[in-house]
């Protein structure tokens, strides 16, 4: 007897790939709502059809029987495409749905919800689309409300039991009458453990001419033996209760495993696997350690006899050359295209909108911009909070665009592009844009800050109030999003990454949000300078050049000194007193060195100590309290053991007063 099919190992590719197809389509669904053509249908069609083969090979036979129900609609669509529209949109979203949470109890190895509601409705409305039928008028329900996740409740574990079932010695096809009393038990729930393996019960390899499966299901004893006496030839040997059900689901047949993974049955070996982040981490951890590993050898061999280092600095520099191969190799596999992000969002867009009573044209542009996927994996909340707030708080609602002279249609666009080494994320609304003195006001109310400190925020740092926690301007709270609620996570969170959040906004015209982001959290080229005993690092992105200059030859402008930099001039600052540490005593007519680095305010000359070369190395993230330094990045180790802090000179604050040159 050949061995069971074990389909455990398939079930994370079956999850991650089943996905993959659910939210593509929802995304094409919702492009075909501004114009139904062949090819979009086509591709519907097509994702359905995958999402039920893959749920058929793991023996998910509700999730079969549901995905079967919506590619029938979508094949009769297909036919008919005339007669989509937005209703038949509203059910085959339904039945996604459905599809998706059927998706994540697999992952989580619980119940299948039940979808009996949305096969009935998927089978009335595929009839009424034959030739000749009459329209069958209905409503799909209304999507669920969007609101932010909460902890969710175990659901109830249904029974489980195990069913044996005889085939009659008479029976002409043993096998046809097995899998038919098989098929008919899935109806019932969820089918398990299929002993003999369910491609030998179809052939009428079954020992004795019996079988058994385990069923989970609500139904009542005498419904699943009224079940089985529906088939002939079969009967129903025992039912018995399982207490302690294994998770591992029925086995496919193996043409079925086989179309859910290539890999198996002798078919070619696919080029790409699925590898887990998890993994990738560790390697580049690994990797990392490699690098500052062969700088260490470096270091060494620099006290040996000239001779013998010049032997070891050219096997160490084949093996860095080799280790950093193997570094961007990792990297490389660890770069993931933004659209993971945004190809959810018109779904969710149109969702929001619906609720919301607004209508809205989303834009998306640069999904294809590679990112590291640990930011990636980061930016899903915060990225779909700003859209929530676009709409539901940005974009007026049709009448009141009317009478502001705008199009009813309110239009959110989303941009994604790479500059220099950052990647810039913009959501930007046509809305009715955010009230500078409101948000003040609140914030004042609230106790945030003073009068005298309103007073004194500029624009931009007003608007950056609404990121504070609770702070709100929304004059009713709805089931979907305010102003200032959750704006503090999506600030926390795009900082968590090394990033930047700014808002520009102008009344009545609209708001734009916009992350600024490290390309990757791993690796950095370094300026290394000195400053005092000290020794820091400059990202070499933002260094804009270096000036050997006195402090005596400086000029000043309205009592703060600048540098000529070019054909402009920035302000001079001690890098000591920007970061409040000790400096070396200096004398102010010796030249010494200037770095021009580009910062949120502008660029800026900073003063320091020496310059002491170039250095790529691993970004280490800050362990608590040092995080909460405002200006530092990160940390590194040299190659000689020397930890060396990286700052983030985008974010280094310090009055222009307080760190003008000469007062260090």
């Amino acid at each position: 007897m050949a061995a069971q099919w074990d389909t455990s190992r398939y079930l994370s590719l079956f999850v991650s790939e089943a996905t993959e197809h659910l939210d593509a389509l929802g995304k094409e669904l919702v492009r075909l709502e501004g114009g139904v053509t062949g090819e979009a249908i086509d591709s519907l069609f097509r994702h359905a059809h995958s999402v039920k083969g893959m749920a058929g090979s793991m023996g998910f036979e509700a999730t079969t029987s549901l995905g079967h129900r919506l590619e029938d609609l979508l094949d009769r669509v297909r036919s008919a495409p005339n007669r989509f529209d937005r209703a038949i949109a509203d059910l085959v979203l339904q039945a996604v749905d459905a599809l998706s949470s059927h998706v994540k109890a697999a992952a989580a190895g619980a119940p299948f919800p039940d979808a009996s509601a949305v096969i009935a409705q998927l089978e009335g409305v595929t009839r009424s689309l034959r030739p000749g039928a009459t329209p069958l008028p209905f409503s799909a329900p209304p999507a669920p409300p969007l609101v932010e996740s909460s902890p969710s409740t175990e659901p109830a574990q249904p029974p489980r039991w195990l069913v044996t079932l005889r085939v009659a010695t008479h029976s002409a096809q043993p096998g046809v009458r097995g899998f038919l009393a098989y098929k008919r038990l899935s109806s019932l729930g969820n089918l398990f453990r299929c002993e003999p393996p369910l491609d030998e019960v179809k052939s009428g390899k079954m020992p004795g001419n019996t079988f058994s499966v385990e069923l989970e299901s609500t139904e009542p004893e005498a419904v699943v033996q009224k079940t089985v006496s529906q088939v002939a030839d079969v009967e129903l040997v025992s039912l018995t209760r399982v207490t302690t059900p294994p998770p591992t689901p029925s086995a496919p047949t193996e043409e079925k495993a086989a179309e859910a993974d290539p890999r198996v049955v002798g078919q070619e070996p696919s080029r790409t696997i699925r590898v887990r982040t998890e993994l990738l981490d560790e390697f580049l951890d690994l990797a990392g350690e490699l690098l500052l590993a062969t700088a260490g050898v470096r270091e060494v061999g620099r006290s040996l006899h000239e001779e013998l280092r010049g032997q070891l600095n050219e096997s160490v520099d084949r093996l860095h050359g080799l280790v950093r191969g193997l570094h961007d190799k990792v990297m490389e596999a660890r770069m993931t295209p933004v659209s993971v992000i945004t190809d959810r969002l018109p779904r969710a867009a149109r969702d929001i909108a619906r609720r919301r009573g607004r209508e809205i044209e989303l834009i998306i542009s640069g999904s294809e911009v590679l990112l590291d996927r640990a930011i990636v994996d980061e930016l899903n909340d915060p990225v779909l909070h700003l859209l929530r707030n676009a709409i539901d708080h940005g974009v007026e609602p049709p009448e009141e665009r009317r009478m502001r002279g705008k199009p009813p249609r309110g239009t959110v666009k989303l941009s994604v592009r790479r500059a220099s080494d950052r990647v810039l994320f913009e959501v930007e609304d046509d809305g009715r844009g955010m009230d500078v003195e409101r948000l003040k006001a609140v914030a004042v109310e609230r106790g945030l800050i003073t009068a005298d400190q309103a007073r004194d925020l500029s624009e931009k740092e007003a608007l950056l109030l609404s990121a504070a926690p609770g702070l709100s301007t929304a004059s009713s709270v709805t089931d979907i999003s305010g102003r200032g609620v959750g704006m503090d996570a999506v600030k926390r969170a795009v900082e968590a990454v090394g990033g930047t959040l700014e808002i520009s906004s102008r009344r009545g015209q609209g708001t734009t949000f916009r992350l600024s982001l490290p390309l990757t959290v791993a690796m950095v080229n370094l300026l290394l300078v000195a400053v005092g005993d000290d020794v820091y690092g400059l990202p070499i992105a933002k260094v804009a050049g270096v000036v050997e200059t006195s402090r005596a030859a400086l000029s000043r402008s309205q009592d703060v000194p600048v540098l000529q930099f070019g054909a402009s001039v920035v302000p001079a600052r001690e890098l000591a007193a920007v970061l409040e540490v000790p400096g070396r005593p200096h004398d102010v007519t010796v030249p010494s060195p200037f770095v021009v680095v580009d910062t949120d305010e502008g660029r800026v000359a900073l003063a320091v100590d020496a310059l002491l070369g170039q250095e790529e190395v691993v970004l280490k993230a800050l362990a608590r309290p040092l995080d909460q330094v405002r200006g530092l990045a990160g940390v590194t180790v040299l190659g000689s053991g020397r930890p060396v802090f990286i700052l983030d000179v985008t974010r280094l604050e310090a009055p222009v007063r307080a760190a003008a040159v000469g007062d260090a």
